[in-house]
């Protein structure tokens, strides 16, 4: 089954190692094949990270579209999962979802899990005065 997206004027995608810009107009795509597909709102741009959860979901971005390097982008996700551990332990409960999922192979479904880490990051540095 294909998957459609549409598209609004300007936006960005990623189909598979291809960031795609549509034009002045909505359009539709139809993807017909398995292949790593990202929406503007679910990119995080390597110049916009700022904070420790923001770079594992980078990392976890970089696995899902980059399967060429996953390996490396892996073992990048692992160090900082336990950097991130380490200082806020209270992470755990968010982490844990998506180690699950990174190991069964499910790289968009972690990064869907990952969306739950960054709003608790931002929770907990909005306390930070």
């Amino acid at each position: 089954m294909a998957l459609r997206l549409t598209l609004k004027p300007h936006e960005r995608v990623i189909v598979g190692n291809a960031v795609i810009r549509n034009g002045d107009s909505r359009n539709r795509l139809l993807i017909e094949n398995r292949v790593p597909v990202l929406r503007e709102s679910d990119i995080l741009s390597p110049g916009a990270v700022q904070s420790p959860c923001e770079r594992i979901y980078l990392a976890l971005q970089l696995i899902y579209v980059d399967p060429v390097a996953a390996d490396q982008h892996l073992e990048t996700f692992q160090a900082l999962v336990a950097e991130v551990l380490e200082a806020a332990p209270s992470c755990s409960r968010l982490i844990r979802p998506i180690r699950a999922h990174v190991t069964a192979g499910r790289y968009y479904e972690a990064l869907k899990s990952a969306r739950l880490l960054l709003q608790y990051e931002r929770e907990l540095m909005s306390r930070v005065p």
